[in-house]
C-alpha cells in the first residue's frame, strides 16, 4: 500500500508514525511546499515532492490531507479526481463540501472526515452513561487556553488559530461539538454571547458562551475561549439519574454513586501511548483507533463514525454560535 501525506507538519508526522505502526511495509510519500519540511522528510527516509500533481504520479492508494483548515478542498477534489481514498483532517469551513460528496460518489471513494473525540475512550464512556439515562440533562462545558500557547515555538499570527476564519475559538468548537451532538442530540436552537477578552493582535471574539437546546431536551452551556492562561477542560453533566464530572485527562472520570452517595472514579484505558512534546492529556490511542477506522472504510467498507455531511452540519451550528 502506498500513502501520500499532504503537508509534513506535526499532524502529517503524527499520521506517518501512526501509520507505519499500523501497516506493514507501507510506501509513504509526502507534499510540502516549505524547503525545512522538505528536507526533515528526507531526513526521515520519506520521499518528499513540493508538487501534489507530481506526488499523484507516483500512484497512492490513500491520501492524508494535513494542511491548515480552510484551504482543504481543493486538494481533496484533486485527490478524488485521481481515484485516491482521502483522509481529512478538521477543515472548519465548508467550501466545496457539495463537490467532494458528489465527485467521491462518482469516484466511488472514501472520504473520511476527522473527529478524533469520538475514538476518545473517555467520551465513549460518558456517551454510555448519558444514553443509559432516560430523563433530560443539563451540562457546563468549559475549553480554553491562551491562544500564543498553542504553540509557543511559533506566533499565533503566522497559525491557523490566529485568522478569523479559522480562528482558535472555532476549533475549540469544530473538535468537540460532533461528540457533543452525537451524545446530547442534534441542536434546535443555540444562542451565544461573545467578547473579545484579551490585547492579542486578532479579530475575532476569543470567548463565546454558547447555550444550547438539543432536540430530546438536553440543555448545555459550552464556553470556549482563547484566553485561559491555564489550559482548562471541565465538564459537569447533572441529571437526576447522572452528575458526572471530568476534567479532561485519561484517568479523572467520576460518576456521583447515587446509592452510596459517594465518588467513583471510572477507569477506560489499560494503557496509554503519549508522545513526547504534547500535552499530557494528548494520547495516540484516539488518534490510532480514528486510521484504523479510516482504513477499515477503505478496504472493508464500513461506515466510519464521522462523515463530511455530518461535518456541514457541525460547521452550520459553529456559524450560528459565532454569527456568520
Amino acid at each position: 500500500m502506498k500513502a501520500l501525506i499532504v503537508g509534513y507538519g506535526s499532524m502529517g508526522r503524527r499520521r506517518i508514525r501512526l501509520l507505519q505502526k499500523l501497516v506493514n511495509d507501507v510506501d509513504i510519500i509526502t507534499v510540502d511546499s516549505n524547503p525545512e519540511r522538505v528536507k526533515q522528510a528526507e531526513e526521515a527516509g520519506i520521499k518528499p515532492f513540493v508538487d501534489l500533481q507530481k506526488a499523484m504520479e507516483e500512484k497512492p492508494d490513500i491520501a492524508f490531507v494535513c494542511t491548515s483548515p480552510g484551504h482543504h478542498a481543493e486538494i481533496i477534489i484533486k485527490l478524488l479526481e485521481n481515484n485516491i481514498h482521502v483522509f481529512t483532517e478538521l477543515n472548519l469551513v465548508d467550501n466545496d463540501y457539495d463537490r467532494i460528496i458528489s465527485t467521491a460518489n462518482e469516484k466511488k471513494r472514501v472520504v473520511f472526515m476527522s473527529s478524533t473525540m469520538l475514538y476518545n475512550k473517555m467520551i465513549e464512556k460518558i456517551d454510555e452513561y448519558v444514553k443509559k439515562t432516560t430523563k433530560p440533562l443539563t451540562y457546563i462545558y468549559h475549553i480554553g487556553q491562551y491562544l500564543p500557547d498553542w504553540h509557543p515555538w511559533e506566533s499565533y499570527k503566522d497559525f491557523f488559530i490566529g485568522k478569523k476564519e479559522t480562528n482558535g475559538v472555532r476549533e475549540i468548537f469544530a473538535i468537540q461539538l460532533p461528540w457533543v451532538i452525537n451524545t446530547f442530540g442534534k441542536v434546535s436552537s443555540v444562542t451565544s454571547n461573545a467578547q473579545r477578552c484579551t490585547g492579542l493582535d486578532i479579530e475575532f471574539n476569543d470567548s463565546i458562551i454558547a447555550d444550547m437546546r438539543h432536540e430530546n431536551g438536553n440543555i448545555g452551556v459550552f464556553l470556549a475561549d482563547t484566553v485561559s492562561r491555564k489550559a482548562i477542560t471541565s465538564l459537569e453533566i447533572v441529571g437526576e439519574e447522572l452528575h458526572l464530572f471530568w476534567h479532561g485527562h485519561n484517568d479523572d472520570l467520576e460518576v456521583y454513586d447515587i446509592e452510596k452517595k459517594e465518588m467513583k472514579k471510572i477507569s477506560v484505558y489499560d494503557n496509554v501511548e503519549h508522545t513526547d512534546g504534547y500535552a499530557d492529556n494528548i494520547i495516540e490511542n484516539q488518534y490510532t483507533d480514528e486510521i484504523n477506522d479510516f482504513l477499515s472504510a477503505v478496504f472493508n467498507g464500513t461506515e466510519p463514525k464521522y462523515s463530511i455531511e455530518k461535518d456541514k452540519y457541525t460547521l452550520s451550528i459553529i456559524d450560528q454560535i459565532e454569527g456568520r
